[in-house]
């Protein structure tokens, strides 16, 4: 696949079909994962892939408890301000994050960032997105979440036998599965209006009105 295909489509993909994930894509997520830069090349992350479907079906259930918690304690105004103003693209949002929540057991593959050392997720978060690249070339829609570490780290770690007494932290979940829906261009705020030149609040002197790959 054309890279700039896989960086303009790689979109969150929550909707996805239980068929399982052959284990050479696996394979091909996380060998692309690790060739990601580190700090200091440290290379201090760990994957666990999880596709058992009794261990997912614990994940599934921790996730719906953190997905409740998330929605109680952070996003429940936000919904309902979302219904209440009629913000279809909020709601439609809000839904995909609730199928998956509903659905989580019946993901196929989950893959589990952990990492020591590294507070900041600089070295981490590349492996992530491009373990999540390397799916997309392989036809398999990813989305990057971080609930299970927020609200339901130690019950995560505890399943998947992570010694946490040795530093390691969950940096991100990511449930993988062949979509539902389309690939396709999410729609985005122009470039040029998040955009600045040389200092905070200086415009750039340039404008894209309409994305420069369209496929």
């Amino acid at each position: 696949m054309d890279l700039t295909q896989a960086l303009y489509t790689t979109r969150a993909m929550r909707r996805v079909l239980p068929d399982p994930i052959p284990t050479i894509v696996i394979k091909a997520m996380l060998d692309a994962a690790v060739r990601s830069p580190s700090g200091g090349n440290s290379q201090n992350w760990r994957f666990v892939a999880v596709a058992d479907p009794d261990t997912r079906a614990c994940v599934g259930a921790l996730y719906q408890e953190a997905f409740a918690t998330l929605l109680d304690e952070v996003y429940g105004k936000a919904l309902e301000k979302a219904r209440r103003e009629g913000d279809e693209g909020t709601l439609r949002v809000f839904r995909s994050a609730q199928w998956l929540a509903d659905n989580a057991a019946q993901v196929p593959l989950w893959l589990f960032f952990y990492a020591r050392g590294d507070e900041s997720g600089a070295s981490i978060y590349p492996a992530v997105w491009s373990a999540m690249l390397a799916a997309r070339g392989h036809g398999v829609g990813t989305c990057l979440t971080t609930i299970l570490g927020a609200f339901k780290a130690e019950e995560t770690a505890a399943l998947l036998g992570v010694p946490t007494d040795r530093g390691w932290k969950q940096a991100a979940a990511v449930p993988c599965g062949y979509p539902k829906g389309r690939w396709g261009l999410a729609a985005r705020r122009p470039v040029h209006k998040v955009s600045y030149a040389e200092r905070w609040g200086n415009p750039v002197s340039w404008t894209v009105e309409q994305p420069l790959w369209t496929g």
